[in-house]
């Protein structure tokens, strides 16, 4: 198992360490509900440095990520991101990802850990007909997520640069705790707003530190990948490996928006026929009627008690105290306010599917 430049002080702090994409991770520290509403009223920080980080650089690096992900590279100027995904060819998902433009000919790309080594072959087999200059820093490079309402005021504290203006999806680079080279991204998966801060490893644990000592007075907590868990499914936000993976197109997990047809990319062909024919399943948001929460997995049927689709994604709402998920349902039960059966321990619970964001 690997382990991130962090780990030591996650024991410290009494984390609950896990295995997860080949890394020992913080699942929790407090308890998952306390670190949620610190990131939904307060701050808190995560230690996600287990994601992936590529470079894509020279005169072939646009070509190369308009031709392998579904949203249009062109419309990035630089200082700004774009969140895409990778068809893998068959009308799947390689990978949900994060495009930042550094400059003209340079790229930063941020993939999911457990998709590290998949999206780098994925990605060089199609380089092969670009030349582009790939770069693998995944096992050099450190993140931090700082998360909810006080984190511009907890990053602020210990940067010249100004945080508010830096727009939603743009990103700079600049000074953190005397850190130079810090890539400083208004971006994150909770839902809350915040930055995520990019770096070499061994500047990790100065960074945590002064970010923790900064956020103090706010009642910053050190948060788990359970509770980025809740917070990401209460925005109604898809997690690689169980909302979408290599079996679900864009088209059927709602990411038309991030489909974009007015350029040439893998898939295009299919994935046109799909948006004109329409998909026979689609990804909606659901709520309990009834107190049980839905885990990934789990059957839904209708009134009848035919299986019509299955869950995804499942919690119980830590702002909404309800059991809320994600589920693929044929598309005759995926409109808002349709009642839908969840299957848990041989009993049909009651559901309607509603209009994400839950909260």
């Amino acid at each position: 198992m690997k382990r991130t430049p962090l780990f030591d002080k996650h024991v410290s702090l009494g984390a609950k360490m896990v295995p997860f994409a080949g890394f020992e991770m913080p699942v929790q520290y407090t308890g998952i509900t306390q670190e949620h509403f610190a990131v939904r009223e307060k701050v808190g920080v995560f230690d996600v440095s287990h994601m992936g980080q590529f470079f894509v650089e020279g005169p072939k690096a646009k070509d190369l990520l308009q031709y392998v992900g579904t949203n249009n590279v062109d419309t990035l100027e630089n200082g700004k991101a774009q969140y895409t995904c990778l068809p893998n060819g068959n009308g799947g998902i390689v990978d949900d990802l994060i495009v930042y433009k550094m400059a003209d000919e340079k790229y930063f790309v941020v993939v999911n850990a457990s998709n590290i080594d998949k999206d780098w072959a994925h990605i060089s087999k199609y380089n092969e007909q670009f030349g582009a200059k790939l770069t693998n820093a995944s096992d050099e490079m450190s993140l931090l997520a700082i998360q909810g309402p006080k984190a511009t005021e907890t990053l602020q504290k210990l940067t010249d640069v100004n945080l508010s203006e830096i727009a939603y999806y743009h990103f700079t680079v600049g000074t953190v705790a005397g850190v130079p080279d810090v890539i400083i991204s208004n971006t994150g998966y909770t839902g809350s707003g915040g930055f995520e801060i990019y770096f070499n490893n061994e500047d990790a644990v100065k960074l945590w530190d002064a970010i923790i000592e900064a956020g103090e007075e706010f009642g910053i907590l050190p948060c788990g990948l359970a509770a980025r868990d809740t917070l990401r499914l209460e925005k109604g936000f898809c997690l690689y490996g169980n909302d979408i993976d290599d079996t679900t197109s864009p088209l059927e997990a709602g990411l038309g928006w991030i489909t974009k047809f007015d350029k040439d990319f893998v898939d295009k062909e299919r994935f046109a026929k799909q948006k004109e024919e329409g998909v026979t399943r689609k990804l909606v948001g659901f709520e309990m009627q009834e107190r049980a929460i839905p885990r990934h997995g789990y059957l839904v049927v209708d009134a009848e008690g035919n299986e019509i689709g299955k869950v995804t994604s499942g919690t119980m709402s830590p702002m909404k105290g309800i059991g809320i998920g994600l589920a693929y349902v044929a598309t005759a039960h995926n409109k808002v306010g349709s009642d839908i059966y969840i299957q848990i321990r041989n009993k049909n619970v009651p559901a309607k599917v509603v209009k994400t964001p839950f909260v």
